[in-house]
């Protein structure tokens, strides 16, 4: 279960605007504009713009970055690519088609920029010349271009596309699938696991990493032959690789693993020249998850993530040091409780940067790579993909309960933080939030457990609220402080209600022993966090009405809403579960990642006991609460008979109950439409069910 219209023109005017107004007419508009906001709602949500993948210039002066916006109309978002400066002025958009452009990599220079395109209906790499002219486009492949990184020397791009591995060339793919396409029957054969994954059937194919010359030549499959993917799907990036110190070659991760593919989580780094002269050899086989490599800025250096126990893919990820010369290893952060999410060298290779949750944040994190001393550069918030720019400063992103993404820096002591950009300024403007505060008790074990509350929109302590009660997934997850496109605790602040979020035993960012501490007790410590912390909360904030409350959840949150269920009857008036597992034993049949289910629970045949100790069909009998159902077809993850089979439970049962399934979502309700369905609906089950009695 673990394992996420456009306001730009009136965005520039409001810019425009501000700087033309005397302090006290800007603030006489601000408060105008305050007075006109409306409780923030799924309109905000759905139509905010999302920034990602920010790249400094060579030169430091200058980061480009992805900017998707919505298209209500098309039902779809659209990704443009941005500019803005390293001090924070100079903020444009650079590219408007309406294919939509994305992945943008500076020349060597920072006289050009290439990206993705999806113009012309295929999505192909193109180059546009800063210094003016139109853009050119670099690649004209049969197959889409999923990725690319442009080496260092520009004289190789890197590609990523979706090959068959016994092809020896790109148009061989593009045949096999014509063919394919014109046979007459529609029948699928599989000798092994796994058939799907995430939302896609397998068809055979993989993604490989392509190589291909900027000065002309041939593309080169540097993966041919090699059943595996990179990037590895469904969630995996062009991160996993990166070029030699030389620029001759490339390190990758990939998972080779046959038969065993979907109950192992043994990804290995791979070396392979870029010529495509040799076929790929293990460079890094250590045991379990290996990935991320980075080289030091002297090339002397490979740092990479590694986890140390296999078939956990919540293991913490340590930063290993990889001396390139000896092939000596060190674990850089064996001491330091946090899983690394990023490597990002100093330019005099002494400190590495990465981010990692901690405390219910998301921090910004600076390791001396002699002694391995950690300290925290930035602890509030959730900070993103930090790079560095001129200056000395680096650039990450941050977003928080209360914030969408923007972009910020900081000096490398932790001093100066400073906001770049204020992306989503006018379209906030129109919304009123919830105050978010952090609060912790003492949970399972008399352990130290925390939480977050978001208050209702346009809060008065004389009143009393109704409470709704968000169980994350995972399990190891964490409702962080972060500003969530799909469970925004905001939408239902801004509905009238207390939002209340546990990071129960199993949450991440914590320390490795308390995310350890769930296996092989799903609904024990985790419910009783949510127990404890729920009474917790009505003591201290006593304006929420307890009677009044419903809980809700997805993924491993769902399963625990099925738990709650039977296991906790007669505490809420409401819930909602999406797309939960009903029945643990036959989850594990259904599901395409095994190695999740057999870590936490064992083999079903070897371990029957651990499948039943926490199984939310077993307490089926005991079910009273009005339940709403939802789950996408396209699940299979948690497949969707898991939601029928829990409406199905809920109606013989005779329990005032409701079900919504979408047929075009998977695990996750990504269309715009369909979101604002999502929420709409989950409104008013919670209405229903939550007003006060006349």
């Amino acid at each position: 279960m673990s394992r996420c219209r456009r306001f730009r023109a009136p965005f520039a005017l409001h810019f425009v605007a501000l700087a033309a107004l005397s302090l006290p007419a800007a603030a006489s508009a601000a408060t105008a504009a305050q007075e006109a906001a409306r409780p923030f709602d799924v309109q905000h949500l759905v139509t905010l713009e999302r920034l990602s993948d920010p790249q400094p210039s060579p030169d430091g002066r200058t980061i480009l970055f992805n900017l998707r916006s919505t298209d209500l109309e098309a039902d779809r978002g659209r990704t443009d690519l941005w500019l803005v400066g390293s001090e924070g002025g100079g903020l444009r958009q650079l590219t408007t088609n309406e294919a939509g452009e994305s992945n943008g990599r500076w020349a060597p220079v920072g006289r050009a920029v290439w990206y993705l395109s999806a113009r012309g209906s295929s999505s192909q790499v193109w180059k546009l010349p800063l210094d003016g002219g139109e853009p050119i486009r670099v690649t004209d492949l049969p197959l889409d271009v999923a990725g690319f990184e442009l080496s260092p020397d520009g004289k190789y791009l890197v590609l990523a596309l979706e090959l068959f591995p016994d092809c020896e060339t790109i148009a061989c793919t593009a045949e096999r699938l014509a063919d394919e396409a014109s046979r007459k029957f529609s029948a699928r054969v599989y000798e092994q696991l796994p058939i799907r994954h995430w939302d896609t059937w397998r068809d055979g194919r993989r993604n490989h990493l392509v190589a291909l010359p900027v000065a002309g030549g041939e593309p080169v499959d540097l993966m041919r032959g090699m059943d595996a993917d990179c990037p590895s799907r469904p969630f995996g990036g062009l991160e996993e690789m990166t070029f030699t110190p030389d620029g001759k070659g490339v390190v990758f991760a990939a998972k080779v693993a046959g038969r065993e593919e979907a109950w192992t989580t043994n990804f290995d780094l791979w070396s392979v020249p870029l010529d495509g002269s040799a076929a790929p050899t293990p460079l890094v086989t250590r045991p379990a998850w290996d990935t991320r490599p980075v080289f030091s800025p002297d090339g002397r250096t490979l740092a990479y993530l590694s986890m140390e126990r296999p078939g956990f893919e919540a293991d913490r990820f340590r930063i290993v040091l990889r001396n390139q010369q000896s092939g000596v290893e060190r674990v850089l952060t064996e001491q330091w409780d946090r899983s690394a999410n990023e490597i990002v060298w100093s330019r005099d290779g002494r400190t590495i940067w990465t981010t990692a949750q901690d405390l219910g944040q998301v921090a910004l994190f600076g390791i001396d790579v002699a002694s391995g001393r950690v300290r925290r550069i930035v602890s509030k918030g959730s900070n993103h993909s930090p790079a560095l720019v001129r200056g000395g400063r680096i650039v990450y992103s941050k977003d928080t309960l209360r914030a969408p993404a923007d972009l910020w820096s900081v000096l490398p002591d932790g001093s100066g933080e400073m906001r770049l950009t204020r992306l989503n300024e006018a379209a906030m403007a129109t919304a009123k939030l919830g105050e978010a505060e952090q609060f912790d008790f003492v949970g399972a074990g008399g352990d130290k457990v925390y939480g977050y509350l978001v208050k209702p929109v346009d809060f008065d302590p004389a009143k009393t609220y109704p409470l709704a009660f968000l169980v994350h997934g995972g399990p190891q997850g964490s409702m962080a402080n972060s500003f969530h496109y799909r469970w925004n605790p905001q939408t239902y602040a801004g509905a009238g209600y207390a939002a209340v979020m546990i990071d129960f035993h199993g949450s991440t960012g914590y320390g490795q022993a308390f995310t350890d501490a769930i296996t092989g007790d799903w609904g024990g410590k985790p419910l009783e966090d949510l127990q404890k912390g729920l009474a917790a909360v009505l003591e201290r904030y006593p304006w929420i009405d307890g009677e009044r409350a419903c809980a809700l959840g997805a993924s491993y949150g769902g399963y625990m809403i099925n738990w709650i269920a039977g296991a906790w009857p007669d505490r809420f008036d409401c819930l909602v579960s999406h797309d939960g597992n009903l029945d643990e034993r036959f989850a594990y049949f259904a599901t395409e990642e095994l190695w999740f289910p057999e870590w936490e629970h064992g083999l079903p045949w070897e371990n029957p006991e651990a499948y039943a100790k926490h199984n939310p069909v077993d307490l089926v009998d005991r079910w009273q609460t009005p339940i709403l159902v939802i789950h996408g077809a396209k699940d299979f993850r948690v497949v969707d008979t898991a939601g029928m089979a829990t409406f199905t439970a809920a109606q013989r049962r005779g329990i005032p109950s409701k079900f919504v399934y979408f047929p075009d979502e998977n695990h996750w309700v990504l269309r715009p439409h369909n979101s604002i369905f999502w929420h709409e609906t989950v409104l008013d089950w919670l209405a229903r069910w939550t007003a006060p009695a006349n």
